[in-house]
């Protein structure tokens, strides 16, 4: 995890879990929310993302949709169907910009799909968009208990 001084405009502690099994994609974003501020989460796939959701916490989450193993789709309905983290927004990222694609995410619950390859700016919009630190057991969102 990587953690730099909090700039303006960014939650403090606001942690972000990215989910890819590309590591350009992975530490593009990384580098991307790092210098925006925020906390970063790494996972390689989606069962490496669900074995560190719950130590994490994190206040918002970028999954990829093609993985090996347990794909985005998957990932994702799992964590909503989870009653900790069903709030979580999730927010699917794909080179895959069909109709089809953006539906089936929204059915298991994403909050938005992000095409890729996507800009800094596409990226820190979509947080703010999303991004909410609301209490998760009465610590702030992002904040490790």
């Amino acid at each position: 995890m990587t953690t730099l001084p909090q700039a303006a405009g960014a939650p403090a502690c606001l942690k972000i879990m990215v989910i890819d099994d590309s590591n350009t994609i992975r530490r593009s974003a990384e580098i991307f929310l790092t210098q925006a501020g925020y906390q970063v989460v790494l996972a390689e796939d989606g069962f490496d993302a669900l074995a560190k959701i719950a130590d994490h916490h994190p206040a918002l989450i970028f999954c990829d949709i093609l993985m090996p193993r347990l794909d985005g789709y998957q990932t994702c309905a799992l964590i909503k169907a989870s009653a900790r983290f069903h709030a979580t927004p999730v927010l699917m990222l794909s080179s895959k910009d069909g109709l089809f694609d953006r539906a089936r995410g929204a059915m298991v619950g994403s909050a938005a799909y992000l095409t890729k390859p996507f800009s800094k700016d596409s990226l820190l919009a979509a947080v703010r968009e999303h991004a909410v630190a609301a209490p998760s057991s009465g610590a702030p969102a992002g904040v490790a208990e």
